[in-house]
Order: C-alpha cells, then structure tokens, then sequence
C-alpha cells in the first residue's frame, strides 16, 4: 500500500501577545500586554497533509533542523512514529547536550498530530480512547507582592475559595519564590496552606508545591504541617536529583509525596524513584518527557506499581495523555491568579486549548489529531522569519 512519505519539515517563529511578565528567576506573574514570538514546527507529507506543534524557538532551531530533525525524518513515513522517535534520541548522546528531550516532544507531537489528521481522529483516542473528559485542579501562579494577588495568605484563601466556586476539584499552591523579599519562608508556606484549608473546608483536596529551595529539616517540617491539614499531595520541596533526600521524606509523612517533575532521565529515572520509594505518586511531563509515547509508558510504569502518575502542566499533548489512561486523576489547569484572566484566548489560537466547564471538567477535543485550534492566517501574517 502507497504511503506518503514526510516531504517537508519547517518551522515559523511569528509575533503574539502575552499578558505574562516572568520575574529574575523565572516565574511568571500578571502583568501589561506585550508582544512576543513563538515558533510552530509544521511537518508535511507529499500528499499535502500537515502535523503541527507549538514550541519555543530555541528548541526547534535552524540548528537543530539541520543537523538532526531533517535528517532523521525526511522521506519517512509518518507512521512509525516510535522508530523516527528512538533515531533521534540516539543522536542526542552526540549533539553535545543540544538535542534536547523538549525538542524530541515537538518533533513527536507534531508526528501524532499529522497522523490523526490523516486518519481524522484525535490523538486520544488513537492511545485508547479511556476517558472524553478530565476533572481539573486549579494550579496557581508563585507568590508575589502584589496588593490583591498572591502576596498574603488572605490572598490565598480568597483566591482558593473562588476557584473551587468556579467548579475547580482541587487546588495546588506555588507558594513564594525569590525574588520575593521573604522568601523563601517555611512558616509563610504553613500559613498560606492553613489559611487555603479554612476557607475551603475539609473536603477539597489541597497539594503545594515547595518549588524545591528547602533542606530536609525545612522539607520535614512543612510536611507535617500539611499532614495537620490533611493535603493530598506535597510536591517538590527539596532538590528532587537526591532522591534518598525523598525516600527519607515520604517514609516520615502521611501526606503523598509526588515527583520527580523537574530531573532528566525519562522512565529510567522515575522507575529509579518508584523502586527506591522516593515518591507514593509518580510524575511526568509531556514536554520533559521527549513527548506522549514517553509520557505514556510512565504513567503505565506507574500503574504497574499500583500508583497514581500525575501529569506536569497543560496543552494538547497533556490532553492526549490523559484520555488515554485511568491512573491519573487530574488536569492541571494554569497557571492561575486573580489578576490574570487564564481564558482569554492568545491571537494566535482559535478558541482556549483546554475550556473548563461549569463542573470542572476539561473535556478533549474531537477534532483530528491533537485538537489544538491555531489560527494558521495569524500566524502566516505574523510571521517574522522561517526556516
């Protein structure tokens, strides 16, 4: 049977608007609308049909296209994703540390999404189609200074009292992070989660994440603060690549210890973690994982183990994962404050990636492939250079 072939690899780094401002360290934080650009990383075949990903520039470079992605994928088939995806993981050993396993997420989602395209079926249900609908947990921004947003516990409690109103399931805090003058501060976070627990009750699930600035003694003792307020799940309070530092954190505390979110190594390393019961709930992100196959073989890792896999940020290709497994039990849905309205939608889409409903669902797209509604005449008008 005649199959075509990928013809075409390319990419457009094009001008949108962001209301986000990140801070010296990083985080994001409200702030005045500016422009920025983005790249989109398009494969074709020689039948016209195109697979698309969204993406950052410096991960799909000219560089990175010349040297590795074209090569690899030019005049294959995009079916076999899997043997396209493990000939550039092994270049990556080569590349210097420039072939990175984010780059190796856009070039896999992008082959996921040209293949339901051809097939007119979205990705999900191409995995397995387990579920059509995700309940969602409203995920903060990082502390802040800001009158009225996140800079005070009040703010937190008011903030988490809103959410859940919205229909949210659950709440996870970020609490502060420098360059917050305080912070960061072990007795500012116990406030902020006491005061998130009053104002919601005892029945919302509650988690933290302790964005890993903390030693063991810190760690340990903001655990058990949360055990007081019975949170869910305590999430990367300490630098997760010493995973004994974990092991002897969740043998102490009663409240689940997720991770690992932010260490390399993909399925290796959270196998490592399971089997050294440095976590009681696994984590892992499309993005950081090297893309949705990836991210699925660990959250089935997981399950093998009777273990919940918990999935690290949103988007399409988080989507995908999820209506395809049992054994995750939200959608992260962020990041959130109450000076940022997370469902305006940027000019370069045509509506919000991942609506919630009045009852807190997500609910996956039905479109074919990833199900992610770009505004390619945006986008082809706005573009500012390609390769």
């Amino acid at each position: 049977m005649h199959r075509a072939m990928i013809s075409d690899v390319s990419v457009r780094v094009f001008r949108t608007t962001t209301k986000l401002a990140h801070d010296s360290d990083g985080h994001a934080h409200p702030g005045e609308p500016r422009s920025v650009t983005r790249a989109l990383f398009t494969l074709t075949d020689s039948e016209g049909h195109q697979g698309h990903c969204l993406a950052r520039e410096a991960h799909v470079s000219e560089a990175l296209l010349g040297a590795y992605v074209r090569p690899v994928l030019l005049g294959q088939d995009p079916f076999d994703r899997a043997r396209l995806w493990e000939a550039l993981a092994r270049w990556q050993r080569g590349s210097e540390g420039q072939l990175g396993d984010r780059t190796l997420a856009v070039v896999e989602q992008a082959l996921w999404d040209l293949v339901g395209r051809r097939l007119g079926q979205p990705v999900w249900k191409l995995l397995g189609g387990m579920r059509d609908k995700v309940p969602a947990y409203g995920s903060t921004m990082c502390g802040d200074e800001i009158p009225g947003g996140l800079s005070s516990p009040e703010d937190y409690a008011a903030f988490a009292e809103k959410l859940v109103a919205d229909g949210y399931h659950a709440v996870k805090l970020h609490t502060w992070m420098p360059p917050v003058s305080f912070a960061p501060d072990v007795a500012m976070d116990i406030r902020a989660c006491a005061a998130v627990r009053e104002a919601v009750g005892p029945d919302v699930p509650l988690m933290l994440d302790a964005n890993h600035w903390y030693s063991r003694a810190e760690a340990l003792e903001l655990g058990r603060a949360l055990d007081r307020l019975g949170f869910h799940w305590y999430e990367e309070p300490m630098e997760e690549h010493s995973t004994q530092s974990y092991r002897w954190l969740a043998d102490q505390l009663d409240t689940l210890v997720i991770g690992p979110e932010s260490v390399g190594g993909r399925l290796q390393a959270r196998a490592e973690w399971i089997t050294a019961g440095a976590c009681d709930i696994l984590r892992v992100g499309v993005p950081t994982a090297g893309g949705i196959a990836p991210a699925l073989k660990t959250v089935h890792l997981a399950e093998a183990f009777g273990m919940d896999c918990e999935m690290h940020g949103g988007g399409a290709g988080t989507l995908a994962v999820l209506g395809a497994v049992a054994n995750s039990r939200w959608y992260e849905r962020g990041l959130l404050h109450p000076h940022h309205d997370f469902d305006e939608v940027p000019p370069h889409l045509l509506r919000a990636p991942d609506p919630i409903d009045s009852e807190g669902y997500v609910h996956l797209s039905t479109e074919p492939g990833l199900g992610e509604s770009l505004d390619l005449d945006h986008i082809t008008a706005e573009t500012v250079r390609s390769w």
